[in-house]
């Protein structure tokens, strides 16, 4: 696959399966991360993998972010907080590990870390996996950034969700017009 069919044709998958990315694959993946656009180069990100059992840790983490904002959350709910990881075999956790630096502002090193994401997406379409990037409440409450490690100068900037796709759709197709116009001062 040339570099523009992958630009063009990744598309994000919800439903993901065994396999993961082996060891080489994943670091394909890094190695592309790594190559996002970087002011500075300083490196703004990190990334934590979680894989296996870890998957059901960080679903109870979730659950317990989630009870910590209501105590009475109906059971079905709590068990969608506890499932949310199950989703794909492995996780990627995008953080962006924001730095001090007089010409790079906190904004940059966000939307850099958020390269590296794209980036990862990229390297495992390109490798045959599907990914998908989620956010939502868990990647922003403050239960969940203490239980991952995430320090107050870090942004989780979102969840890769990694694995084989059960079915790869196609990707639509856009008017470039409805995006795009030429800025004649």
């Amino acid at each position: 696959m040339d570099a523009l069919e992958l630009l063009h044709n990744r598309v994000s998958c919800p439903a993901l399966q065994e396999p993961a990315p082996n060891q080489e694959q994943l670091d394909n993946i890094f190695k592309a991360a790594l190559r996002a656009p970087d002011h500075g180069s300083i490196r703004p990100w990190r990334f934590l993998t979680v894989q296996g059992e870890h998957r059901s840790q960080l679903g109870e983490l979730f659950l317990q972010a989630a009870l910590s904002d209501d105590a009475e959350l109906l059971p079905e709910r709590q068990e969608k907080f506890r499932k949310m990881p199950l989703r794909a075999p492995m996780l990627i956790v995008v953080i962006a590990a924001n730095q001090k630096h007089p010409k790079v502002p906190v904004l940059e090193q966000e939307v850099s870390a958020g390269c590296a994401a794209q980036n990862i997406l990229h390297a495992a379409f390109a490798q045959g996996f599907g990914a998908m990037w989620r956010t939502g409440d868990m990647a922003y409450h403050p239960v969940v950034k203490e239980g991952l490690g995430v320090t107050d100068d870090e942004t989780v900037i979102g969840y890769i969700y990694l694995g084989t796709a059960s079915k790869m759709r196609k990707a639509p197709q856009h008017n470039l017009d409805q995006y795009v116009t030429d800025w004649t001062g």
